[in-house]
């Protein structure tokens, strides 16, 4: 059976984000084989697997050949800062969709996911979940609040299942506001 998956912020072929971020690689193709070694031992060719963003800073025509073409799974880009040549060229690059923003419903949980982090969103008050990226695990963790980066830095250079977050979502502690006195 196939599972769904979430990543952000991989930043592939991006030397400089090992120095900005602190990561435990000596040199961009040791982080590069280490991120793609994580993924594929995680996900399977039959997977969902959705990035939220900054998935590789190198030349456009480098993308596919490098990178997407060697990990499992069907991916759907929610693109960041650093993905804008993938905009309009999503099935040359590999990706089955790309877009700002998405909606999806998994096992019956709404779950909103974008590169950036949210306040709130959509239902955010009714339980729905929020993903993101971008903050590189630099936020502090709002355990009132169901929004979680789903980024490589913040979680051991690999991506999160469903159940994964599922956990995460359980540990808050949420409170919701009463709507009507707005």
């Amino acid at each position: 059976m196939s599972q769904t998956w979430f990543t952000s912020d991989l930043h592939l072929g991006h030397a400089n984000i090992i120095k900005y971020c602190n990561r435990p690689f000596a040199n961009v193709q040791e982080m590069d084989e280490a991120l793609i070694e994580n993924w594929n031992a995680r996900i399977k060719p039959a997977d969902l697997v959705y990035v939220l963003g900054d998935f590789a800073l190198v030349p456009p025509q480098e993308v596919a050949p490098r990178y997407v073409s060697r990990l499992h799974g069907t991916k759907q880009l929610i693109y960041g800062n650093h993905d804008r040549f993938l905009k309009d060229k999503r099935r040359e690059f590999g990706f089955a969709w790309v877009g700002p923003y998405k909606e999806i419903k998994v096992s019956n949980q709404l779950i909103v996911m974008c590169h950036y982090p949210f306040m709130t969103w959509r239902s955010s008050h009714r339980g729905s979940w929020s993903l993101h990226g971008h903050s590189h695990g630099s936020l502090a963790r709002d355990m009132t609040c169901r929004r979680l980066d789903v980024g490589v830095d913040p979680n051991g250079y690999k991506p999160l299942s469903y159940e994964e977050v599922a956990q995460e979502m359980a540990k808050v502690v949420f409170k919701p506001v009463d709507h009507h006195d707005l």
